[in-house]
């Protein structure tokens, strides 16, 4: 319906305020108001080729088209400067009839234009402009360049991949802040905390229509849903745990005398806390494991999607305990294994994240005793855990769920038994006032006993499954959070290494993300 309607005003509505500028360039006014023939004759009146004409129809290009065409007649009335040119993009319901109507606006035919001799000056801030608006265009509506930061997605990308993430396979995202320092994410070059934007103006979220839709098993680049507050000085940890640490540890340390939200306090006394908006929170890369509707469970560490296991990533990795007989391993092992972290207990013990296939080379190691993989017994509490309520869930990394996914649409009861699972949905995702009284449940002031989902979600999961901070910590991954699909990686750096350093992993460049 969105579409549509974004259709109906690039096509229908607006063409028609260029009615008096098209009876000035000698065609008949009407023609302002026929469908695609209005942007036929558009294009004769500024004297450009039809071959334009395939970006005016090109989904994502064409409203941007629509602004080059509104600076390209405005120039056809002989406005050439940046002041003029601006105000008729910013205004152009109001500018451009103004210049069709004024008897003191005269249009120049196409061999009556005169070129303008600009200044180098002038030259030079044109190319800038230009090169940063079409980047801008590119990275936000077609693709982003995304580099591999952390070693979640492990052995599947590599910390040290460069990738291009695409954004019309799921359909690229309008900004929600469109007022930014051009090429950053949230926070100024050559700063520690500055904001890269500002808010006052603030869009709805709108999704553009995609090639397809998120499915099970896509590598997906999305906003880190409880990035929406963060503690500056610690950026790298979930705030909400921040919190509930600091809930703990006061309530540990002052017994009796504790009252909730000390902790939070404690916090927000301590450090520099900011909100950010959805599409200014950190990106995050993982694997898209149930969709929308789907039942999940994870038993003994094994993925359960609608009763069924989950088809596992070829090298996906899981964390062992390697006992040696006090031989310590040698360095060219890890290395021809690609072995890139792990954790040495003592001489003899490590615990290592490997895949089936390189825990079998190290079994079949003279010096190793056993490679024992580490589970988390069923029913043993893991505090980090979603949902967060020991009382109703004890659930653990594991042995998880079962879970269902929201999809919207879908009415589901609710209760102070699952609240706790749709809670931030409800209040948070979704805007809603929630509040909790004893076992009573209001959403918007009313006593609510169901609550029917507005958009769809997610359950995302890192490929190396003890080492990545995923939905299994802090829930589900609501649609207008989903930024792209991982596709390729075009450049592979060893870890810790520059470009410069020739380090280059040649055998992981140019592959498709499967």
């Amino acid at each position: 319906m969105t579409v549509l309607i974004v259709l109906i005003i690039v096509f229908l509505i607006f063409p028609v305020f260029l009615y008096p500028i098209f009876n000035k360039a000698g065609f008949n006014g009407i023609f302002s108001v026929i469908p695609f023939y209005n942007y036929f004759i558009w294009l004769k009146i500024i004297d450009k080729p039809l071959w334009w004409y395939l970006f005016i129809i090109f989904p994502y290009l064409n409203i941007f088209m629509v602004f080059l065409m509104i600076v390209e007649t405005v120039k056809a009335f002989g406005k050439h400067d940046l002041g003029n040119q601006a105000l008729s993009v910013l205004f152009p319901f109001i500018f451009l009839p103004y210049i069709g109507i004024s008897t003191k606006e005269k249009y120049l035919e196409p061999g009556k234009r005169v070129k303008i001799k600009k200044s180098s000056m002038r030259e030079w801030v044109d190319a800038i402009i230009f090169a940063v608006v079409a980047a801008t265009i590119i990275r936000t509506f077609i693709f982003e360049a995304y580099t591999i930061p952390t070693s979640s997605m492990e052995k599947s990308l590599l910390v040290g991949d460069y990738l291009f993430v695409s954004k019309i396979s799921f359909g690229p995202k309008i900004p929600n802040t469109p007022i930014a320092f051009p090429f950053v994410h949230h926070t100024l070059p050559l700063t520690k905390y500055t904001r890269s934007f500002v808010e006052w103006i603030k869009l709805p979220f709108y999704r553009f229509p995609g090639f397809k839709s998120v499915r099970n098993n896509d590598v997906v680049v999305f906003n880190y849903p409880s990035g929406d507050t963060v503690v500056l000085q610690r950026q790298n940890e979930d705030y909400y745990q921040i919190i509930r640490d600091a809930e703990k540890e006061e309530q540990s340390k002052l017994g009796g005398h504790y009252k909730p939200g000390m902790g939070r306090a404690k916090i927000w006394s301590e450090y520099k806390i900011d909100a950010r908006p959805v599409d200014k929170r950190e990106n995050y890369i993982k694997r898209c494991i149930a969709v929308a509707g789907d039942s999940l469970l994870i038993i003994d560490k094994q993925v359960y999607v609608n009763g069924k296991p989950a088809a596992n990533p070829p090298e996906m990795q899981f964390n062992y305990t390697i006992i040696t007989d006090g031989t310590p391993f040698n360095m060219e092992t890890f290395d021809k294994l690609r072995i890139t972290e792990g954790i040495m207990i003592s001489q003899n013990e490590y615990i290592l994240p490997l895949s089936g296939e390189k825990a079998g080379a190290l079994k079949n190691l003279p010096i190793v005793q056993s490679v024992t993989l580490r589970v988390r017994p069923a029913g043993t509490l893991y505090d980090p855990i979603f949902p967060h309520d020991p009382e109703h869930f004890s659930w653990n990394e594991d042995n998880f769920g079962p879970l269902w996914i929201p999809k919207a649409g879908v009415t589901i009861a609710i209760n102070s038994s699952n609240i706790a699972l749709y809670r931030k949905i409800i209040d948070v995702y979704e805007n809603n006032d929630l509040k909790i009284q004893g076992d009573s449940i209001f959403i918007n002031d009313k006593l609510s006993t169901s609550y029917t989902f507005k958009q769809d979600y997610y359950w995302m999961m890192g490929d190396n499954r003890d080492n990545s901070a995923d939905s299994r910590f802090w829930g589900f991954v609501p649609y207008d959070h989903i930024v792209g699909e991982a596709s390729f990686v075009w450049l592979s750096l060893e870890k810790n290494k520059s470009l410069f350093s020739g380090k280059i992993r040649w055998d992981k460049m140019f592959r498709v993300i499967r």
